[in-house]
């Protein structure tokens, strides 16, 4: 309607509110794709009428903290605690009204003076606890948000790591644990914060008042909400998972206890019953499975001078491979001069010059940067765009060698040298980036990898390019989720390019350079385009204005069919097994 009376701004800004509660809304999103096309709208034009505050910041906060912008993610996420405590003050009045007697049911409503009081303030307290839930829900989502406002304190933390603030680390680092006391990372994260800023100034922080008084209101609301449930039947359903145990009444609790050991029981019925039958077809399709696996994962390679080197089955795992051949020499020795000449130090790890370990000094640039610099006249504009090409040559070539039905997008790319610090190699035990999985928090005792924010959970696949090997150490490997069980090593060379998936499957980390500077590029891959990085969009448009169609082609692709078949055979000297001589990356 608002367009057809010339108000394109109400009508772009309606269209968008109502395909934020109904995603799949085919005619909608054409709606939208047909008003960005359109003269005069500005992408400031598609607003969510109906946003909450609280969750507008919450979720841009979240974006740019994907984004790795951690000093703009803090801006917002801050912002989004402090609407979140407003919203939630004015939830909570909203349930001071009347009785709500649920329909017609007033009429057969009985009850004395105390009984009318009890079932009112029941309703009360019960509607108080329920703001958790309304304000953690968001028309996009089938479910809210889980343990929405501590995650706050969970992203904020790591944010103010990243750009060096351990004070306000350490405070939301305690905050969250308020919440959850024993939660192993948090305590580790908070260790190393408290080591980095020094025992005593450590000691003096706190967590927040705010979060104290929202804790400690919540409980004694659960305290009554429990005790209603167990006294008089009211049911109560905890929205958070945080509540201590010690609230539940005992009665409660052995209910409870007893509820969860009957689903238990049964489920682990069901469990047996389907390893009986998971064991009676085990020995017939592991083979076939196997040999699938690797056929799956034996695309075309798709550019002449790109070999095969080492497959998931030399390298002793799944979704794994290593080529060689990707660029030639002088374009690893321009790609390495890049580096030097545009880098700033602790570029791409928020200004830490030694991110993982004191014993090494990190430089890189972003592809966007690069060619920021390259139009500035700053660096060869030329070596810059070979870096954009080459990060697409890679993209490509994983997308087609591990046969992908969805397209690979860009998470992250960085062009990254790692220079051994020479006074500070003596004795060194440490690697040069610990054993770790891309999408998750590896918990290595646990044997599990624990996907949840602030892992970048949306990474599938990562891949290396080595520029150079000329130096001592900085071996990539992988291992078993305990991080010590290595099960395959690459050696960094000239054009030598390693990929994986980035899940469970492939922990994976860096020995110690002890002399001499490693250069490569790293990348990580995404099949969610939702999560697609922003830098390399504006990288993209960046190369269409500078240059030509025929420039940004990226030459020497083979048609698919030239490449078809299967992979060349491997050499088996070549396995990554933890005797011998290694292959690394």
């Amino acid at each position: 309607m608002s367009c057809k009376i010339n108000k394109l701004e109400k009508a772009v800004a309606a269209a968008h509110t109502f395909f934020v509660g109904n995603p799949e809304h085919v005619e909608m999103r054409q709606n939208l794709d047909y008003y960005q096309t359109m003269s005069g709208v500005k992408e400031a034009d598609f607003k969510d009428l109906e946003a909450k505050p609280h969750m507008h910041e919450f979720r841009l906060g979240v974006r740019l903290y994907s984004e790795e912008q951690p000093h703009e993610a803090v801006a917002h996420l801050e912002a989004a605690l402090r609407e979140y405590l407003v919203a939630d003050a004015e939830c909570r009045a909203l349930c001071e009204g009347p009785y709500d007697y649920d329909g017609y049911n007033y009429l057969e409503y009985n009850a004395d003076l105390f009984q009318a009081i009890a079932d009112h303030y029941i309703q009360v307290l019960s509607c108080k606890q329920n703001c958790v839930t309304e304000l953690a829900s968001h028309p996009s989502r089938e479910k809210p948000f889980e343990d929405f406002l501590p995650s706050h304190y969970n992203y904020l933390q790591f944010a103010y790591y990243n750009i060096g603030n351990y004070t306000q680390a350490i405070e939301c680092a305690k905050t969250y644990l308020l919440f959850f006391p024993n939660d192993e990372v948090m305590n580790q994260n908070l260790a190393y914060y408290t080591a980095m800023l020094g025992e005593e100034p450590a000691r003096s922080i706190g967590p927040r008042e705010s979060a104290q008084e929202y804790r400690q209101r919540s409980l004694l609301e659960k305290e009554l909400l429990f005790f209603a449930y167990d006294v008089f039947g009211v049911p109560f359903v905890d929205p958070d998972s945080w509540t201590p145990e010690e609230v539940i009444p005992k009665r409660l609790q052995e209910k409870q206890k007893s509820e969860r050991e009957a689903a238990v029981r049964i489920s682990q019925e069901i469990g047996n019953l389907m390893k009986e039958i998971e064991t009676l077809v085990e020995e017939k399709t592991k083979e076939s499975l196997d040999v699938s696996r690797l056929t799956r994962e034996g695309g075309p390679l798709l550019y002449e001078g790109i070999s095969l080197t080492m497959n998931s089955k030399v390298l002793n795992g799944s979704q794994r491979v290593v080529m060689d051949g990707v660029i030639s020499a002088d374009e690893c020795r321009e790609l390495q001069r890049l580096t030097n000449a545009a880098a700033t130090s602790g570029d791409g790890y928020r200004g830490q010059t030694s991110p993982h370990t004191p014993s090494e000094k990190f430089y890189g640039v972003t592809v966007f940067k690069a060619l920021k610099l390259g139009q500035e006249g700053k660096v060869p504009l030329q070596s810059a765009h070979l870096y954009y090409n080459v990060t697409e040559k890679v993209r490509r070539v994983m997308e087609s060698y591990f046969r992908l039905d969805t397209p690979l997008y860009f998470s992250y790319s960085h062009l990254v040298c790692r220079t051994a610090i020479e006074e500070a190699q003596a004795e060194r035990k440490d690697s040069s980036h610990p054993v770790h999985v891309d999408n998750c928090i590896l918990n290595a005792e646990a044997l599990v990898c624990i996907k949840e924010p602030p892992a970048y959970t949306f990474r599938d696949y990562s891949a290396i390019l080595y520029l150079n090997g000329d130096f001592d150490g900085g071996a990539f490997y992988f291992t078993e989720l305990d991080a010590k069980t290595v099960t395959a090593e690459v050696q960094p060379q000239c054009g030598r390019a390693v990929g994986f998936s980035s899940g469970t499957e492939n922990p994976h980390g860096v020995k110690a350079v002890t002399r001499g500077q490693r250069c490569a590029i790293a990348l990580w891959f995404t099949l969610d385009a939702r999560h697609s990085e922003r830098d390399r969009v504006q990288a993209d448009d960046l190369v269409k204005m500078l240059f030509s169609p025929e420039e940004m082609d990226l030459s020497q692709e083979q048609p698919p069919e030239a490449q078809e078949g299967p992979p060349k055979p491997v050499e088996e000297s070549l396995s990554g097994s933890e005797t011998g001589h290694k292959d690394e990356l």
